[in-house]
């Protein structure tokens, strides 16, 4: 496996990396936490206006064609910069899956999302652990009826369709695009400015055109969770990568006792231990990604154990730069705490650590 990017993925990189250094500078996020609006148009647009969002998207949609480990270019550097766009929702919850699955009609959906002018999302979530499917569709001539609830959909109202997973009768799952005027939609809190939601479908019917692929096999589903799971990490990978960098400059700078305090040998460790954290989730983000880009088989397993670091050491690590901030760490003038509260957010769509552990536990366990 050769973690060095390609020619195209470097490209990727740094023109994601221009972008949002200038549409997602300080002033400007500051700007727009003031505004109280659910994401940030002007940098939604500018990421539409140089292709970006159209590098996952299938070719016949007006996209690039490309896979998991562009994917996770992008998002990374969103993380990086705490953009607050809805490029996770639109592109790994939903792009991604409709992309792999849809028919033609369905694929169309995308077309828009090239330009900005369109936000999907997809109902990863459910109460429980990650992963799990309790929502329910139950064949009703040649639609189905769904039942159920989803939460932490992010962007529900935004988007014009949601991605719903439900479990139909005879035991498959099923994906399904789904309007969100059809259901009931209640706000959720969310540590970011990033909108959150409960989503609870009450017999809510929708046709045939409706199943992601027309096939209730499961396959669409587990697209759809592992490309919500790298999304994240890759994600969280950024986020960490940001707030080290935004810490390393502080300590050098800082002085106490007529000392930098990065002269210091408890704060040169504690700031090793974050640089450890960080490079174990860039290690699993990048292994996870490449796999499922070649089809392994072990890309699941490897996606768990990125999403437990994200979980677990990286919201630790967190919490030290916070330590090593001292108080400014918690002024909301100060960039730190969108990191902070980025990791949180992560943390809590991928289920948590323990439940990422035990996910990694069942893995391990069937190959046994």
């Amino acid at each position: 496996m050769d973690f060095d990017l390609d020619e195209t993925q470097r490209e990727i990189r740094g023109l994601a990396a221009d972008v949002l250094a200038r549409e997602a500078a300080q002033e400007r996020l500051e700007a727009f936490e003031k505004s109280e609006a659910p994401y940030d148009d002007v940098t939604w647009k500018a990421l539409a206006q140089a292709g970006l969002l159209g590098v996952v998207l299938p070719e016949d949609a007006g996209g690039a064609g490309l896979g998991p480990v562009e994917l996770a270019v992008i998002l990374r550097e969103v993380g990086v910069r705490t953009a607050p766009v809805p490029v996770y929702a639109s592109l790994a919850l939903a792009a991604v899956p409709i992309g792999a699955h849809g028919t033609p009609e369905q694929r169309a959906l995308l077309a828009p999302l090239t330009e900005g002018a369109t936000i999907l999302t997809g109902a990863y979530r459910e109460v429980g652990p990650a992963g799990e499917i309790a929502a329910t569709a139950r064949a009703d001539g040649d639609g189905h009826v769904l039942d159920g609830v989803k939460t932490f959909v992010p962007y529900a109202r935004e988007a014009s369709r949601i991605l719903v997973p439900a479990r139909v009768e005879g035991g498959g799952v099923g994906v399904f695009l789904v309007e969100p005027a059809a259901v009931t939609i209640t706000e959720q809190p969310s540590a970011t400015s990033e909108p959150l939601s409960r989503v609870a479908l009450d017999g809510v019917r929708v046709g045939a055109d409706a199943l992601l692929g027309g096939t209730a096999d499961g396959a669409a589903w587990d697209t759809l969770r592992r490309s919500a799971v790298a999304g994240a990490v890759a994600v969280a990978s950024g986020v960490i990568e940001g707030a080290l960098e935004l810490t390393k400059e502080y300590t050098k700078t800082r002085e106490q006792f007529g000392r930098a305090l990065a002269q210091f040998q408890a704060v040169t460790m504690q700031i090793g231990d974050v640089y450890i954290a960080k490079r174990a989730l860039d290690v699993a983000v990048w292994a996870s990604v490449w796999r499922l880009a070649q089809g392994a088989g072990d890309a699941e397993e490897v996606l768990a154990i990125a999403a437990y670091n994200a979980c677990d050491p990286v919201v630790k690590a967190l919490y030290t730069c916070q330590h090593l901030h001292g108080g400014i760490g918690l002024d909301i003038t100060y960039p730190l705490h969108r990191y902070f509260a980025w990791g949180k957010h992560c943390g809590h769509l991928l289920g948590g650590g323990e439940d990422r552990l035990d996910a990694l536990g069942a893995l391990i366990a069937q190959e046994a």
